[in-house]
């Protein structure tokens, strides 16, 4: 399975049932259903960035197998995490009905979190010891 997929299906659940709102509902969102639906569009967002920066990743090691190994192991245990991590810092609204609004933006946060970490990645300078990526041709 690749590891889009992967990441689409920690979200997609949460997305169903939240809909999808237009940009100008969020800036003014009074209501819990336009707040949970921009918060899963946040999510969405997040996810994107970060599947596409994972491709490039992934780009940058295609002559590595065993380096691509570790990433792919790594980045479903992120996402085991993420979403435990989550479920355990929404737990205190659990069955309310603005959980699945703090899970997703929980989820957003930790996501943009590990795209930074991705960025990080990509940009580290030739030399650097600590960078796992060979260097962008």
């Amino acid at each position: 399975m690749r590891m889009s997929t992967l990441v689409m299906l920690g979200v997609t659940g949460v997305f169903a049932t939240t809909g999808l709102a237009r940009a100008d509902e969020c800036a003014d969102a009074s209501d819990l259903a336009t707040m949970n639906a921009c918060a899963a569009k946040a999510l969405k967002a997040s996810d994107a960035e970060l599947n596409a920066l994972y491709k490039q990743i992934q780009g940058r090691l295609e002559d590595d197998e065993d380096t691509t190994k570790l990433l792919v192991a790594a980045q479903r245990a992120w996402i085991a995490y993420r979403n435990a991590e989550c479920d355990f810092a929404s737990s205190g609204v659990a069955g309310g009905s603005i959980e699945p609004m703090i899970t997703l933006q929980c989820r957003d946060d930790r996501t943009k979190k590990r795209v930074a970490d991705f960025k990080t990645y990509l940009s580290c300078e030739e030399g650097d010891l600590s960078c796992v990526l060979p260097p962008a041709n």
